[in-house]
């Protein structure tokens, strides 16, 4: 076998790379298991029976357990990463305007986008810029399940 042509290394986009106005669609989509659910909100000691307990659930407003809202922002952020910060970013400097606009069930399958929002190279960190990305996550169903303002400092270009 002879050696490849060229090396590509997937990373995350450099401050530069960055266009305003774009949408990034992340894909594939995660499907949501009770594993997922059950193991993200013991390990966060979140006991909330919303969550844990069917039984309990089934008595309220929505008729079934909720997907826990902050495994849902972080599968939301996380499912950004491979595409726009993977090795470029230095750090999440903030969220904002996280909402839940629908419940997310166990069963679901969560989509993920985001836009750039905004970007201004750093003024006390050269070689730095700072991204404002407004990340949305969408059910099977095309129904808005959380949305989440993102305040990155990322790397520019080497």
């Amino acid at each position: 076998m002879s050696e490849p042509l060229k090396t590509v290394e997937q990373r995350g986009l450099y401050f530069e790379e960055f266009e305003l106005g774009t949408r990034y669609l992340h894909r594939p989509g995660r499907t949501v298991t009770e594993a997922d659910n059950v193991l993200f909100t013991t390990l966060t000691m979140n006991t909330q029976a919303l969550h844990l307990d069917a039984a309990f659930a089934a008595t309220q407003p929505f008729g079934q357990r909720l997907v826990n809202s902050m495994f849902t922002l972080s599968t939301l952020v996380g499912s950004s990463v491979a595409q726009l910060t993977q090795g470029t970013l230095v750090a999440n400097l903030g969220f904002t305007d996280v909402a839940f606009p629908k419940p997310l069930f166990i069963g679901d399958t969560m989509y993920s986008e985001t836009v750039v929002d905004a970007k201004r190279l750093s003024s006390s960190r050269p070689g730095q810029g700072i991204v404002t990305l407004v990340h949305t996550a969408r059910n099977q169903d095309g129904d808005v399940v959380a949305t989440a303002g993102r305040t990155a400092l990322v790397w520019c270009t080497p």
